[in-house]
């Protein structure tokens, strides 16, 4: 039956047959040039993944990356691919971790060295204007005594002076330096007599080589005419120990209250120290007006703020560090597990 129904077929038949044989195997072969199409695609874009990871390994990073391709049917028969990226280098997100103990001194050390560098530098302003102030008053005519009184600001205002020295109340100003050498300022209490008022007078510096012996003075017994100016200290003199009150004359002391004395000895007197300038009553007048100059408080300021930065660079350097050494630690555990 199947062989008398084949001989019944119409002879057009076998040639639409090999038509379709031939035109089944021209698909195949699009396809299979397809195909290759598509892997030779999927390849390139393999090597260009793979030459991006290079490049971010030499930058000290590098990204893995998974390349997917899906074939798409339809009529564009196009590859797309999705590319998913990790990095692995974490700098963007690098903890900060410098520790409790660490956070700690730096809260409290960094705000004192910063104030310390900042006072030591209000300091130095005001030294170098004292100074300014210094120069400007010295250069001026000497004042009287009546005008003195009645100045608001006296400090280094030169002023005459006539009148005559207290002999029996004087006092040794220790622990005064001169080239090296220990001595002592001589202060005895003059009585100007165009004002009617007492001045504690500084009649200079005196060598004090042997303090078994007390340094040796002479006191004018006539009037005197004398130049001096107002000496203002700048702060208040550090002393380990008060002054003992009551000592015998002449007293020796570490500090000057010119108006303590004047208590005790029941006199109005001028309440800042004046200094003699160069005369026959005087001794080694080359006085200093400030222990410290500017120039040295500029140098602490600079100290103190150098001290500043290295503290907050040393607190940032362990705090990176600290967080590379856990990232190593965890990383070696990670590649122990993995094993």
């Amino acid at each position: 039956m199947r062989h008398q129904l084949a001989a019944e077929e119409p002879p057009g038949d076998q040639p639409q047959g090999d038509h379709g044989q031939h035109h089944a195997h021209g698909q195949g072969s699009d396809e299979a040039v397809g195909v290759a199409l598509v892997l030779d695609q999927e390849e390139q874009a393999t090597e260009q993944a793979h030459d991006g990871s290079n490049q971010h390994q030499g930058n000290g990073c590098f990204e893995h990356g998974g390349l997917r391709g899906s074939f798409l049917e339809g009529a564009s028969n196009e590859i797309q691919y999705s590319q998913r990226s990790t990095d692995l280098c974490g700098n963007a997100m690098k903890p900060f971790r410098p520790g409790i103990a660490p956070t700690l001194v730096v809260l409290v050390l960094l705000p004192l060295l910063v104030f310390l560098g900042f006072w030591q530098l209000s300091r130095g302003h005001e030294k170098q204007a004292l100074l300014a102030t210094y120069a400007e008053r010295r250069a001026a005519e000497p004042m009287s005594s009546t005008q003195l009184q009645a100045t608001e600001d006296p400090a280094f205002r030169r002023v005459h002076l006539r009148g005559q020295f207290d002999a029996e109340h004087s006092v040794l100003l220790d622990n005064r330096f001169r080239d090296g050498k220990v001595g002592v300022e001589l202060l005895q209490p003059f009585h100007d007599q165009a004002s009617g008022q007492w001045l504690l007078l500084n009649r200079g510096w005196l060598p004090w080589p042997d303090r078994r012996t007390p340094p040796a003075f002479n006191t004018p017994e006539q009037p005197l005419n004398v130049d001096a100016w107002v000496y203002v200290a700048p702060g208040e003199t550090f002393q380990l120990h008060a002054d003992p009150a009551g000592a015998k004359w002449p007293r020796l002391l570490t500090a000057l209250h010119p108006e303590a004395l004047w208590r005790e000895l029941d006199r109005s007197g001028f309440a800042y120290e004046v200094r003699a300038e160069a005369g026959p009553a005087t001794y080694e007048t080359n006085w200093t007006v400030v222990a410290m100059g500017p120039e040295k408080h500029l140098g602490y300021a600079v100290q103190w703020f150098a001290m500043a930065v290295a503290l907050f660079g040393l607190y940032l350097y362990f705090g990176w560090h600290n967080t590379k050494k856990e990232k190593r630690h965890g990383s070696g555990h990670e590649s122990t597990q993995h094993v």
